[in-house]
This record gives C-alpha cells, sequence and structure tokens, in this order.
C-alpha cells in the first residue's frame, strides 16, 4: 500500500501562534496546514482584502497550501434556533475567506445529531444546513461535518436529506474510536461519498460515554454534570494518545482511504498533550511510512 495523499497539520496544535505555527508546520515537514478561523487575527472581521492576500503569499512562500479552515462555532453547532441566523452568516463569512486562501473545505461541528427527524432540535440542524449547503455548493465548497458525535450510519441519513453535498464530512477516525465506539473503517465505507477532508489522530475508549457529555447537547444537563465533565476531562471515558499508540488500526483505515479513492488532505490534530511539536513530528513520519 502506498498513500499518495499530503500531509497536512492544524497550525493552531503547536500553541504558538499563526505565524510561528506556519514556520513550525514547515519544519516538522507537513505540506499543508489547517487553520481556525473562528476568532482574533483569523477572524474574517480582522482581514482585509490586503491582509488576505499578504497572508496567502506568506503561506505560499514557505512552500505550503491550505487544507482547510476550522470554522466550528461551538455552542452545540446549530441546535439552537435562535442564534442560528448568526451562526450561519459567520460560516459564510468563513467560507468567503477560505475561498480567497485557496482552499476551498470549512471544517465545522454542528452538534449532535437527534434521533427524531420530527424534532425542533433536528429542524434548526436541518435548515441552518440545508443554507449552508446551498451556499457552499454555489461556490464549489463544503462545509465539513466532523465524525464523532453520532455513528457513522446516523449522520449519513441525515446528510442524506440534504439537497446537495456542500454539507459533507471531515472524518475523524480517533473520535469515533473514543466516543461512539463506531468502526472507522466501516465508517469510512459508509461515508464515501462525502468525504472531503480528514484528520488523523488516535485514542483509546475505557468505557461507554454518553456522546452528549463530551460534545454537550441543547437541553442536555445531567444532574450529576459536574463529576460526569470531571470524568470526561480526566480520561474516564478515553484518551487521545499519539498516533500508533490508541485503538486506531491505521493499516486498515488507510487502506479504505484508498479503497474508496479519497485523495484529499490527511491533516494531523493534536488536542493534548505538552510536547505538540515532538508528537506532530512523530505524526508526520508515521503517515510517511505508508508512502
Amino acid at each position: 500500500m502506498k498513500l499518495t495523499n499530503k500531509i497536512g497539520v492544524i497550525v493552531d496544535s503547536f500553541g504558538v501562534g499563526v505565524r510561528q505555527g506556519l514556520i513550525k508546520a514547515k519544519e516538522v515537514g507537513a505540506e499543508g496546514v489547517q487553520i481556525y478561523a473562528v476568532s482574533g487575527e483569523m477572524d474574517p472581521a480582522n482581514l482585509d482584502a490586503a491582509a488576505r492576500k499578504e497572508l496567502k503569499d506568506y503561506i505560499a512562500s514557505l512552500g505550503l497550501e491550505i487544507s482547510a479552515l476550522c470554522g466550528d462555532l461551538g455552542g452545540h453547532g446549530f441546535q439552537d434556533k435562535t442564534v442560528n441566523a448568526e451562526k450561519v452568516e459567520k460560516s459564510k463569512r468563513i467560507m468567503d475567506l477560505a475561498v480567497e486562501l485557496g482552499t476551498n473545505v470549512v471544517t465545522t461541528h454542528i452538534g449532535i445529531v437527534p434521533d427524531d427527524p420530527n424534532s425542533e432540535v433536528y429542524e434548526a440542524m436541518h435548515k441552518a444546513c440545508e443554507e449552508l449547503s446551498q451556499y457552499a455548493s454555489s461556490m464549489n465548497a463544503f462545509f465539513a461535518i466532523e465524525t464523532g458525535p453520532e455513528t457513522a450510519a446516523h449522520l449519513k441519513a441525515f446528510l442524506d436529506t440534504l439537497s446537495s453535498k456542500g454539507v459533507s464530512v471531515n472524518f475523524d477516525p480517533a473520535n469515533m474510536v473514543m466516543v461512539t465506539g463506531d468502526d472507522p473503517v466501516e465508517g469510512i465505507k459508509l461515508l464515501k461519498d462525502y468525504i472531503v477532508h480528514t484528520h488523523v489522530k488516535d485514542g483509546i475508549r475505557n468505557r461507554e460515554v454518553d456522546p452528549r457529555a463530551v460534545y454537550g447537547a441543547l437541553g442536555y444537563e445531567p444532574m450529576d454534570h459536574a463529576k460526569i465533565a470531571e470524568m470526561v476531562s480526566s480520561g474516564e471515558f478515553f484518551k487521545e494518545v499519539p498516533l500508533g499508540e490508541g485503538k486506531v488500526d491505521f493499516d486498515a483505515y488507510f487502506a479504505a482511504i484508498q479503497e474508496i479513492g479519497y485523495q484529499g488532505y490527511l491533516t494531523i490534530e493534536r488536542e493534548v498533550g505538552d510536547q505538540p511539536e515532538a508528537d506532530i513530528r512523530k505524526a508526520v513520519e508515521f503517515i510517511k511510512r505508508y508512502r
């Protein structure tokens, strides 16, 4: 098996700011970068046309390209209809920025898709995603939902109800292993028509957990909320680990990626640990072993 996919890294994982993070990405051997574009210096409202051109030129001068922007706005995604108009508008501006910077992918979390398609929350999420899907499609671009909050089959069922593939998938195998216990290889096959970006991450599941305790959900307030939150943060339920040290079967996972013909980025995400640069460098080398 020989992977041909380019390797990306999330700039923010280095924890040193955007410019230094870009330099670090180049130093560890990445070919592309994903950047959070929600607040601060990367908020679309804080980047005028000149600043956007300068940033694009700077990234190109490093020999890098942007694999995606991250447009996750938090707050349970698009579950709350009272704030969705503002969030949808902000998401569109992030998409505009992405296209100007040379990528057509914005990754995001939309919130956990409810089981009941007739529920108010499902309706709110569907309405927001339909609007975003049409906007993205008009630009030949994608809002890519990160896997993890629900099973691949449930996510596919939701995506199948949208009128276009403007809302698609950012596939993260570790989230599935850690939270839902879903099989990433089967997930790849199920979601093959929607995958436009991937995160490469590894993890271990220690015990079953309600995804709502991890990602939150509108109206979800368990009596022992503080205790559950502590259990999640302490790693009692699951733990993210360096690539190759967890339960993601990367031999089978990368084979599945090839099988479906995915040609996009494999973007390394490292959300924990006190040596992110060392972990990311190892992750780049780990992926290169499959080339």
